[in-house]
């Protein structure tokens, strides 16, 4: 059996920057263990396959693969996949506005897909609002001894370290500069020993600003226990990040917009667009948008 594939790369306009993404298409006939198999033969952060809709009226159905296992929800295949779907549905170069609705394991996602002026962008709401994840959060201390870093660079105006669940479950580490940011990566045996007792694989530290000047915070994510030693851009951390900052005091009543910069550090600069709706201090949705560009096509072969 052959089965086309793409790889686009997310969250940014330009080939070879953003977060690479395969899409596999025509994926019914594939069981769970091929689907394991073709992602960790792609070794990207994720690959996603597309099925036939459970609901006719929806686009379709998807699953999404770590190297190493499933994930129910994650941002940047669902930004990836429904330009891919959408260009695929819109021909031509001309302008359109359209939705495109995923299936996926964590709940249904609608995603709004723009094409203007050349530029094709999207947004999507996450199937779930996140909240405090059962686990244990981790102290300066643990978080600077996982990360090669001292106690004084965890932390800044407000912000402590905080553990937040919305499909996958992450540990947010905020840090005091961006050169703290830099100099931050997983040191063992003190990492599996934070993330075992938080309950998570996967680690999101942050500071305030970056490159461009409307830009919030700059990020960086580890998971190397899930095959993703670090990710360029990670859109359900993106989501997530916003009861971190809920938690931190830096939400107002009604619509929140924040610019996130994420993979700088790795020579695949990726920029995401974070929207969160506030009401009597709860949130009410959470909004991730960015683009992606193609970088190739093909086919596997599957047994």
């Amino acid at each position: 059996m052959r089965l086309k594939f793409h790889t686009v790369d997310v969250f940014t306009t330009r080939r070879f920057a953003g977060n690479p993404l395969a899409i596999v298409e025509g994926a019914d006939g594939l069981s769970t263990e091929a689907m394991q198999t073709i992602a960790r033969e792609f070794n990207l952060s994720e690959t996603i396959f597309v099925q036939t809709p459970e609901d006719p009226i929806h686009t379709a159905k998807v699953r999404i693969f770590f190297p190493t296992d499933e994930i129910s929800f994650a941002g940047h295949p669902t930004i990836g996949c429904a330009i891919h779907l959408a260009l695929a549905k819109h021909q031509g170069n001309g302008n359109f506005d359209t939705v495109i609705t995923l299936e996926e394991v964590a709940g249904l996602v609608p995603v709004n897909v723009m094409r203007k002026a050349g530029v094709v962008t999207a947004q999507f709401t996450a199937p779930i609002i996140p909240y405090p994840a059962q686990g244990d959060i981790p102290t300066a201390e643990t978080a600077a001894a996982a990360l090669g870093l001292e106690a004084a660079d965890i932390g800044f105006a407000g912000h402590r370290l905080g553990l937040f669940v919305g499909g996958p479950t992450f540990a947010f580490v905020p840090l005091a500069s961006r050169e703290a940011l830099t100099r931050a990566k997983p040191a063992e045996p003190a990492w599996s020993r934070m993330t075992g007792a938080a309950n998570t694989v996967g680690v999101y530290c942050y500071t305030p600003g970056g490159g461009d000047p409307e830009t919030a915070y700059r990020a960086r994510m580890f998971a190397p226990t899930g095959g993703i030693p670090e990710d360029p851009a990670t859109g359900s951390a993106s989501a997530l990040l916003a009861a971190q900052l809920l938690a931190s005091g830096e939400l107002k009543e009604g619509t929140n917009t924040f610019r996130l910069e994420q993979g700088y550090e790795m020579g695949r600069p990726s920029d995401i667009g974070l929207e969160i709706s506030l009401a009597a201090g709860k949130i009410e949705a959470v909004m991730i948008s960015g683009s992606s560009v193609t970088v190739s096509e093909g086919e596997i072969e599957v047994d």
